[in-house]
């Protein structure tokens, strides 16, 4: 599960692989699909430009947002998840 087997190291795991899981098969429904990172007070950074940083996200790993919210059931218990990517803050 995304360990190292010789130092016991948690190697990173997508949002996609931490939510199935996590949660039941079958019980995943999306929400806020749609949404899409901004940036409307023109953030700066000493970096590379925030717009510039949204946009080379969201082509590498192919999300609109960085964290993915839904609902779905955890031993057939309803639940509402949020999951950071974690390739959003490197």
């Amino acid at each position: 599960m995304n360990l190292c087997e010789q130092c016991g190291y948690h190697l990173k795991m997508s949002n996609s692989d931490r939510i199935e899981l996590s949660i039941d098969p079958g019980t995943w429904e999306p929400m806020d699909e749609d949404m899409v990172s901004l940036d409307p007070i023109e953030f700066h950074s000493e970096e590379e430009p925030y717009k510039n940083r949204i946009d080379s996200y969201q082509r590498k790993t192919g999300l609109t947002e960085a964290v993915q919210t839904g609902i779905g059931q955890l031993k057939s218990i309803n639940v509402a998840i949020a999951v950071m990517d974690p390739g959003s803050h490197e």
